[in-house]
Formats: C-alpha cells, structure tokens, sequence
C-alpha cells in the first residue's frame, strides 16, 4: 500500500495518467490526496472528474479555488472567465453527477498518515488556528456546500474582506475568511491579515507581509502542512510544510510526493503535455 500526496491537476488529465502510470498506482492498493483544483485551465477538466470518482474512497481529494469557481459558475452566479476551460463539464450528460460530487469534497484533511501528523489543504493555514480548528473550521464550510441552501453560500464566498480572522466572525463574513485562506492565501501580515494581489514567489512579498508558512508563531508548525495553488512558489520541501503545485498547467510538471513511514518521502513529476495545452 503506498499513499501519495498530487499537486494541482487542473484539467490535465493526460499529465494525471502519465503521473499514475510513472507511480503504479493502483485504487486497490494506494491512495491519492489531491490538493485542489482538480479542474480549469486544461483541456480535459471532465475526465480528471470522471477518472477520482471512478478511483472512489482511493482518491481524497480537496477543493480548490478553482473547484469553487466551477460550482459558482454551473448555478449561474459567477460568469464564466475567458481562460476558462471547464465547459465539457458544464455540457456533459453526467453534469449533476459530477458537480454533486463535487460539493461533497472536503476543503481539509487533518490525520495521521503513516504515522506522521499531516494537515492537507489547498492553499494555507492561517497562522492563528491549530491544526483541530483548521479542520473544524473547514468542516463548517463544508456543511454550507453541502446543505440545501448551498447556493447562497456560493453567492457569499466571494471577495477578500474581511481578511483578518476573528473568532467571534459570524455567517457569510466568517465562512469567507475561511474559505479564502484556505483555498486562495498566499501572504499575510505576521498577525494573520491576508493579501490576495500578489502571486509572485517568496521573494516578492508585499511590504510587512511574509509567506504565511513564515508567519511567526504559526499554531500549525508542529506538524506537516502540505498544499498546492501556489505554482510560482514550485516544489518546497521543508520538515514542517510541502508545496507540490508545480504549474502543471503552465507547462511545468504534475508533480507527487510518495509517503514514507521513515519520513524519507520519495517526489515525483512527469511533464505537462505542452503541445496539448498550447494547441
């Protein structure tokens, strides 16, 4: 049994087989740990679907950014963008099938894997929350999309404000800091306040903003934090955090990382398929 972390697929479901091929994967055997944005910007969003809802409980996969901007966008709510490439969903017979699925997907996975404390998500923890509050507070937003009137929340989730966490946060305000840190942070203030214009590298911080895996203090450095989205970031590979978006999609490499119980994980990529996307 091998488990492997996958950095952002988006739509690249032929770079996606190659990488399984290359690893051996097999849903009888292994598990998958997506880490969001399955879908967008590459060619073939609806069988990156297609093919984790066949693997079943053996591909756990989380949402991202651009998982949430589908769903915004099949209930109308959000106007399609013009790099969007997620129309073969929205066309498709199995349409429902695939956004149900969809909804049901978590934004965080907090648990033990082969016996090391790992917390997954798609973008970044917020330097205040533990580990156990991360999960809980991913597992509120959670509820909303899956719950009957998840299509207000859909409408709600968008914007940056507030972008400072409060405890005492209510309705739409607090479901939006969370979802916005946990899928689309990069940077913040040592105190926790978000910055959301900047994409750059670690490098290019805004003035009095760091990393948020730099943050001092942060309630989750005593474990393992692994997240994608961050593509300019690239590979990072750290006692307490990995980044595994490797721009797939921008013709860079769909990139895996095998778990070990030594802790002597193994990384490995294949090449996006380059001529496809720029076709």
């Amino acid at each position: 049994m091998s488990l492997y972390l996958i950095g952002d697929v988006q739509g690249c479901n032929d770079a996606l087989e190659r990488l399984l091929l290359t690893l051996g994967f097999s849903p009888s055997r292994d598990t998958l740990f997506l880490l969001g944005d399955l879908v967008n910007r590459g060619p073939d969003s609806a069988g990156v679907l297609r093919r984790l809802m066949g693997y079943g409980a053996s591909a756990r996969c989380l949402l991202g950014n651009h998982d949430l901007h589908l769903l915004a966008a099949a209930n109308g709510i959000r106007p399609l963008h013009s790099g969007d490439t997620v129309q073969d969903i929205l066309e498709a017979p199995d349409r429902e099938a695939m956004l149900l699925w969809l909804r049901q997907q978590p934004l965080v996975v907090h648990e033990p894997l082969l016996g090391q404390e790992f917390l997954l998500c798609h973008a970044g923890v917020l330097p205040s929350w533990s580990p156990v509050q991360a999960a809980d507070l991913a597992g509120e937003v959670q509820a909303l999309l899956q719950g009957h009137d998840y299509k207000a929340f859909l409408k709600g989730m968008y914007g940056s404000l507030p972008n400072l966490w409060n405890d005492t946060l209510q309705g739409m305000d607090r479901a939006r800091v969370i979802v916005n840190a946990l899928t689309r942070m990069r940077f913040c203030t040592p105190e926790g306040a978000m910055e959301f214009t900047a994409k750059k590298g670690v490098d290019q911080a805004p003035p009095g903003h760091v990393p948020w895996f730099d943050a001092p203090n942060r309630q989750t450095a005593g474990i393992t934090v692994a997240f994608g989205h961050w593509s300019t970031l690239g590979w990072l590979h750290r006692t307490d955090v990995y980044a595994l978006d490797t721009g797939c999609v921008w013709g860079g490499t769909l990139s895996a990382l095998r778990l070990s119980e030594d802790r002597r994980h193994e990384w490995i990529q294949v090449p996006c398929d380059i001529n496809r996307l720029n076709g």
